[in-house]
């Protein structure tokens, strides 16, 4: 479980994965937090990789995405069209990054890891991203240290 401080607001327009991500990639790689245009220009790249993988894995991806394949893929590129756990596989890959997911738990204000996508990539320092449980992501932010297997975030 993880101790929340603070997650840092993503806005909620429909690239909030996307978002996250990329902002979670930036911090990852020791980059400083992208502006938001820059953030939105890079969740939009992003996304259209995240489809051109969908597709270049069709035979491993198309059985759990709800309905038509090629329907599924075509909204997906959309800018408003909502990510989840189909779209985090597909951005470790695209990425060639771990993914972890945590959801705010009741007790003590903490946190809990929910999914990990990606751990082919490696498990340590993974982009991690908070959901909220009504389809919105924020990106978090981790320190370096680590106490009593508890990681704390800082703003």
């Amino acid at each position: 479980m993880v101790r929340m401080e603070s997650g840092l607001g993503i806005p909620g327009d429909g690239r909030c994965l996307f978002r996250s991500v990329v902002h979670g990639a930036c911090l990852r790689a020791g980059k400083p937090s992208p502006s938001e245009s820059i953030q939105k220009e890079l969740a939009d790249e992003l996304r259209s990789k995240v489809a051109d993988e969908f597709i270049r894995r069709r035979t491993d991806t198309e059985w759990f995405l709800e309905g038509d394949f090629d329907t599924y893929v075509k909204q997906i590129r959309k800018p408003q069209a909502w990510g989840g756990e189909p779209e985090l596989l597909m951005c470790s890959h695209v990425l060639r990054m771990p993914i972890t997911v945590y959801m705010s738990t009741d007790s003590s204000d903490g946190l809990k890891i929910i999914a990990e996508y990606g751990q082919e990539y490696g498990k340590e320092n993974p982009i991690r991203v908070l959901y909220h449980g009504y389809g919105h992501y924020d990106a978090l932010q981790m320190p370096l240290t680590k106490t009593k297997s508890k990681w704390y975030m800082k703003s």
